[in-house]
């Protein structure tokens, strides 16, 4: 494999001087401030590098219109840094290229993911006034006013008005070309990019979603079309829409390790644990190729969200030793590129979610961040490990350091404010009215406990989790029926754990307190159902809650 090499747009200069005086590129100034990484594009699947069909139709020469193709479809699935080094290569070929240029700022804006740092949003503007120094089509000068509404005043403009700017862009040119797939392909984009997460009729994903499924019959090899169908249906009640193409995607992307990733969203959402997992090992070894086949010192990130993903399904079918043997692989990582927020969610989500699940108290009380990751740029992520050590606090009866740990919550959520990130402020208030809940429970104080549990259950009814993450790390409404099964209102609590399995479904331990609940509430039926249930999805394990429900049936 190639060792890649830096490729500064700077030497483009004596290129562009064939152009002509109106059109002769981008000033010395704009130019030497971007550096694009060009080099051999890595693809750990097959050896063609298969990462779908489309044509994607440009004013380009003939000589980059393969190159190019290849660029968006690294694009279409989130493989921003090989989409950069195609849209480079590109550049190489025809420097006056303007789509090319408008390539690399979309290669930074990745909208369904974290906001650009303040790295890539310089490149990405400098990249959108390059292209709009060149001579393009009418149509591709669309393309690029398009996000270069999204770049407009980036330093002063927030990035939710920066993401509803680029959907009222791509929305144009929709409208304008209609007979263009790549422009309703990427408004869909746009309308995801732009949801408000408390929208729970999800307007904007139903809108992207018909879209998308108007152009499926035609190109149902299409890597843009089949992933966002997937994020569009990434919700419960949604999910079961997107099965198609959580099925398909993997197949016609295999090069692509965030397509191996991709369908156990979906599969995740219905509770399909088996292909998950199977969705999960293979990209998470996929991006261990990748790593590997890049130089990259350490890890790729890529291959710390599939292993998030991974502990969730493992610890869903009560596979402890599976789920115990990945913790203590993470904790031999010491080195991720780039060290990201997906990397801190993996980091803080991974060992919450193996004591959370198994309620092993006295770890999650002393559980510790991590060095790898500096912490204070990721205040939410941090809150996951703090919100793990209360609930573990809580239940070992330490109320020092319960209280210790809910006013670093408190501090974390203030800082989120202060950020002006009110989705993740939210979800550190959610944790917060938990651990207050909680705190009463263990001082006795069952009502105002009940009326704080159900307060945080309904806050996260009220919106819906980050992409990023396969659930919360648990679900409150879940931890709501806990908390009525210890106070003695079983009838009330398999409520709770009923309609927390309606947005959650085959948890193990909302399936194995919804067959306690029906059986402390004399409901026999039911319990035979949930147990049943929960034996049929973690029939092959240990755990001794699979024991308990293996006796019931039997009596």
């Amino acid at each position: 494999m190639k060792n890649l090499v830096l490729f500064p747009v700077v030497i483009l200069l004596t290129a562009l001087q064939s152009c002509n005086e109106k059109n002769a590129g981008p000033s010395k100034e704009l130019i030497k401030e971007i550096n694009l990484t060009r080099g051999e594009i890595i693809s750990c699947g097959p050896d063609n590098k298969q990462f779908g069909l489309m044509d994607f139709k440009t004013s380009s020469s003939e000589h980059v219109k393969e190159d190019f193709n290849l660029a968006v479809k690294l694009l279409h699935s989130f493989e921003y840094d090989e989409a950069e080094k195609a849209f480079a290569k590109v550049i190489d070929k025809e420097p006056a290229f303007a789509m090319a240029y408008w390539g690399v700022a979309m290669a930074n804006f990745h909208p369904l993911w974290t906001p650009p740092t303040g790295t890539e949003l310089q490149k990405g503007a400098k990249a959108v006034q390059i292209a709009q120094s060149l001579k393009a089509s009418k149509r591709e000068t669309a393309y690029i006013d398009a996000i270069a509404a999204f770049y407009a005043d980036w330093q002063k403009t927030d990035h939710k008005i920066r993401c509803l700017n680029f959907e009222k862009g791509m929305e144009t040119v929709y409208n304008n070309y209609p007979e263009d797939d790549e422009a309703s392909i990427f408004y869909a984009l746009a309308l995801n990019g732009a949801v408000d997460p408390a929208d729970k009729s999800f307007v904007k994903q139903k809108k992207a979603g018909k879209i998308l499924n108007s152009l499926y019959p035609r190109q149902p090899y299409h890597p843009g079309i089949i992933h966002y169908l997937i994020h569009n249906y990434d919700y419960a009640g949604l999910a079961e829409l997107a099965l198609p193409a959580a099925r398909q995607y993997a197949a016609v992307a295999p090069s692509s390790a965030h397509a191996l990733h991709m369908p156990s969203h979906i599969f995740t959402r219905l509770g399909f644990w088996d292909e998950c997992i199977q969705s999960n090992l293979v990209s998470v070894s996929s991006a261990q190729c990748y790593a590997q086949a890049v130089g990259i010192k350490g890890h790729w990130d890529e291959e710390l969200h599939g292993l998030d993903y991974l502990m969730y399904a493992y610890l869903q079918k009560g596979e402890n030793d599976s789920a115990k043997k990945l913790w203590d692989y993470l904790q031999t990582i010491s080195d991720v590129s780039p060290l990201n927020f997906k990397v801190a969610y993996a980091y803080a989500a991974i060992p919450s979610r193996y004591v959370f699940e198994n309620k092993l108290w006295q770890e999650a009380a002393n559980l510790e961040l991590t060095p790898v990751i500096p912490w204070k740029k990721f205040p939410w992520q941090e809150a996951v490990i703090h919100f793990t050590r209360l609930m573990g606090a809580v239940h070992i009866n330490d109320p020092v350091a319960a209280n210790d740990e809910l006013m670093i919550l408190k501090n974390i959520h203030k800082t989120l404010l202060d950020q002006k990130d009110t989705y993740k402020a939210n979800q550190v208030a959610i944790q917060i009215k938990t651990s207050e809940a909680w705190i009463q429970m263990k001082e006795g104080k069952k009502n105002e406990a009940l009326r704080l549990m159900q307060l945080a259950a309904d806050m996260e009814s009220k919106t819906e989790k980050h992409p990023v993450t396969p659930c919360e790390v648990i679900p409150a409404r879940e931890l709501l029926a806990d908390l009525l099964l210890q106070i003695d209102q079983p009838v009330k609590a398999l409520v709770s754990y009923e309609a927390s399995l309606q947005q959650h479904p085959n948890r193990f331990n909302a399936l194995y307190g919804a067959g306690m609940a029906a059986r402390e509430s004399g409901n026999s039926q039911k319990s035979r159902f949930y147990f049943k249930q929960l034996l049929k999805i973690a029939s092959n394990t240990k755990r001794i809650e699979l024991i308990e429900a293996k006796q019931f049936l039997n009596e």
